[in-house]
C-alpha cells in the first residue's frame, strides 16, 4: 500500500489527503510481495551516551509495537491528528496529536525524576512542547521535588490531563540534567491509550510556544522545555536537538533511535544539514512548520506548500489536490479499509521518488519509502489551511532531522537509510 492516503476533513485552509504508503494489491499478491502499506514508524536506541563537557550529548529512544487494541486503522488516527492541529489554529490552544499512542510504532524516552530519581517511559512528541507524568507510574515527590500550586490541563483529541506543576530534578541521560524543570503531574489523564501502550506521559520537543494557554492560572506564560533549561543551565552548547529514527525491520524493540541534545551526531547523517527557517504562515508557525514543494518524478504536485514536521504522525499528509495528482500517477486504488492506496506488483515496480524541496536541496522518498512495512502487515485493518503537509515518521524515518530553537529553523540530511529498501 501507498503510504499517502487521502483525508477528507477540512483541515485549515482546504483538504488534506495521505501520503501515506502503498500496499500491493493483495490479488496481485506473491511470495516475495505480500500485500503492504506504506507508513511511518517510530524507533530507538539503546547505546550508552557518551558525554563531554557541554557538548552535544546522545541519549536513546525506545521503539515498540503498539497493537494493544488488535489492529489500528492507522488513517483513523491521523484523521483525530489533523482534527486537533485544526482545532490549535481555531482556539489557540496546546492540542497534542491524539490519541498520542495509538500507532503502529510508539517512540519513547525515558526520563529520571526526583533525587532519588523514579524513571518514567515518556511519548516523544515534536507537536507539544509540555512534558508531564503521571498516566501510567505515578509521581513520586522526593526532596527535591516543589508543589507550585500552579493548575496546568493540557487537551488532545481522546482526552485530557489535569494536575499541577511541579518543579523537580529531571534528567534524560549521564550529564544531562536539569534543575528545577517545570514538569506537569497529572491527578487526572483521560487517555487509557496511553497507559495500554506502557507509557506514563509525555516527553515535549516542540516550541516552546506551545506550552502557552496550558497554566490555567496564567494562560500567557509559557513553560521552558527541557531542552530549553539543558541550553540555559550551559549543560548543552545550543538550543539544538537531532532526532534520528531507522525505518522498521521487523524488531518488536528495536534499538534504531536516537535524541541528540544540543546539536546533531555526524555519524547519523551521510552529508551537511540543509537548514530552513521556520515559516511565516500559521498555524503551521507554531510548531516545527516550514515551507516547501513537492514533485512526483519530476512532475510539481504542490507548490509554495507549509508543512509541519511531527514525530508522532504515522503517514505523510498532503493537500488533497496534491494526492489526486498523486493517486493518478502512481495507478493507485483507493482502499476504504485502510484509507490507503493500493497498487499492484508492477506498479510498484514502476514507482517513482516523490521529492521534497526544501531550501535549496530535494529530500527524495524512495519507492520503498512510500510503502508500508511489509512484516506489519497483518497488523493493519484491512485539508489543511496554513498548512498544505505533515511530514510523519515516515519521513523522518529517512532523513535526519533537527529542531533549531536558536535560531527558529529545522534541518534535514540523509541518513544511511535514505535509499534503505527495509519496507
Amino acid at each position: 500500500m501507498i503510504r499517502i492516503a487521502t483525508i477528507s476533513s477540512s483541515l485549515f485552509r482546504g483538504d488534506v489527503s495521505y501520503v501515506a504508503n502503498t500496499r500491493y494489491d493483495i490479488t496481485f499478491q506473491s511470495t516475495m510481495f505480500p500485500t503492504q502499506l506504506l507508513t511511518l514508524l517510530v524507533l530507538s536506541i539503546t547505546e550508552s551516551p557518551v558525554k563531554a563537557a557541554n557538548s552535544p550529548t546522545s541519549v536513546p529512544i525506545t521503539s515498540r509495537l503498539n497493537f494493544s487494541n488488535g489492529t489500528y486503522n492507522l488513517v483513523a488516527h491521523d484523521r483525530a491528528h489533523l482534527q486537533a492541529l485544526r482545532d490549535h489554529s481555531k482556539l489557540g490552544k496546546c492540542f497534542i496529536n491524539a490519541p498520542l499512542t495509538n500507532s503502529a510504532l510508539v517512540y519513547s524516552i525515558s526520563v529520571d525524576i526526583g533525587d532519588p530519581p523514579t524513571s518514567y517511559n515518556l511519548v516523544l512528541s515534536s507537536v507539544t512542547a509540555n512534558t508531564w507524568v503521571g498516566a501510567s507510574t505515578p509521581y513520586q515527590q522526593t526532596p527535591t521535588s516543589v508543589n507550585t500550586d500552579q493548575p496546568i490541563m493540557i487537551t488532545y483529541e481522546s482526552g485530557l490531563i489535569a494536575g499541577f506543576v511541579y518543579h523537580d530534578t529531571v534528567t534524560v541521560g549521564p550529564g544531562l540534567t536539569v534543575i528545577g524543570q517545570e514538569i506537569g503531574v497529572a491527578t487526572y489523564s483521560g487517555d487509557d491509550d496511553l497507559i495500554e501502550a506502557g507509557c506514563d506521559g509525555v516527553f515535549g520537543i516542540g516550541p516552546v510556544a506551545l506550552t502557552l494557554d496550558t497554566l490555567m492560572q496564567t494562560p500567557e506564560v509559557s513553560i521552558p522545555t527541557v531542552t530549553d533549561n539543558l541550553f540555559n543551565q550551559n549543560i548543552i552548547p545550543a538550543n539544538i536537538l537531532g532526532v534520528f529514527f531507522e525505518p522498521y525491520a521487523g524488531q518488536q524493540r528495536a534499538t534504531t533511535g536516537q535524541l541528540t541534545f544540543g546539536g546533531t551526531d555526524f555519524t547519523l547523517h551521510i552529508d551537511d544539514i540543509t537548514y530552513t527557517p521556520i515559516t511565516n504562515f500559521p498555524p503551521a508557525l507554531d510548531f516545527w512548520g516550514i515551507d516547501q514543494n513537492i514533485t512526483y518524478g519530476g512532475a510539481p504536485i504542490l507548490e509554495n506548500a507549509v508543512g509541519i514536521v511531527d514525530s508522532s504522525y504515522v503517514f505523510i499528509a498532503i493537500a488533497t489536490e496534491a494526492f489526486q495528482l498523486y493517486q493518478a500517477a502512481t495507478g493507485g486504488r483507493y482502499d476504504p479499509m485502510t484509507g490507503l492506496l493500493v497498487i499492484t506488483g508492477d506498479q510498484y515496480n514502476a514507482l517513482q521518488n516523490l521529492d521534497f524541496h526544501i531550501s535549496d536541496q530535494i529530500f527524495s522518498l524512495t519507492p520503498n519509502a512510500q510503502i508500508w512495512p511489509r512484516a506489519l502487515n497483518t497488523r493493519i485493518s484491512g485539508q489543511l489551511g496554513g498548512c498544505d503537509i505533515i511530514h510523519g515518521y515516515v519521513f523522518m524515518q529517512r532523513f535526519y532531522t533537527v529542531f533549531d530553537a536558536t535560531n527558529s529553523r529545522v534541518g534535514f540530511s540523509q541518513t544511511g537509510f535514505t535509499a534503505a529498501t527495509t519496507n
